[in-house]
């Protein structure tokens, strides 16, 4: 359970994106923005792109009160998600996972302004954020570590209905912060 102080769906402003809660009318944008396979390349579940694979996945993601889908300020359009949750080996802290993004917004700074809007609003609850990471996706691992978040350990943890093996990332909010600054210095 999240702590009674958190808000697990706000709507969160950036500069070039926006984020907020999930709603039953976004499956056919939402899709949309998974429809690449190259989208799930990386992840588990390879073959989400397809429309009969991805409506039980935005079901449980409706269904779980604390995903938030992310907005192209300029064109309006869902571009892809990401979501709160409780670990069960972590009862007592916050994660950020089931995240994708549209791969046309690969390599740019949105997946940095996501996670921006979605730390700093964790970061005001909790004093530590997870990730959890499946070993097969490097591209998630890279990204992640570029946030400051470090590689703890390792575990079998049932996060979406079937225990499989996870990389466990945790950023402190003395990591965030340097690796903003940094950024914010043209570092």
């Amino acid at each position: 359970m999240f702590r009674p102080d958190f808000n697990p769906q706000p709507t969160l402003r950036g500069a070039a994106i926006h984020l907020r809660p999930l709603g039953p009318n976004d499956l056919e944008g939402l899709h949309s923005a998974a429809s690449d396979p190259a989208v799930w390349a990386g992840h588990p579940a390879t073959d989400r792109y397809k429309r009969e694979k991805f409506e039980p996945y935005f079901a449980t993601l409706l269904a779980s009160g604390a995903t938030l889908v992310a907005i192209d300020r300029q064109s309006g359009d869902i571009i892809g998600c990401s979501r709160y949750y409780v670990a069960p080996d972590m009862p007592d802290s916050i994660s950020i996972g089931f995240t994708f993004l549209n791969n046309a917004y690969w390599g740019g700074g949105t997946n940095f302004e996501m996670k921006r809007l979605m730390l700093g609003h964790a970061f005001h609850t909790y004093r530590d954020v997870w990730f959890h990471i499946a070993p097969t996706n490097i591209r998630s691992q890279k990204a992640t570590a570029k946030l400051g978040a470090e590689h703890v350990y390792d575990a079998t943890l049932d996060l979406s209905g079937t225990p499989s093996p996870w990389m466990c990332f945790r950023l402190k909010q003395d990591d965030w912060d340097r690796v903003v600054a940094a950024k914010a210095g043209g570092i």
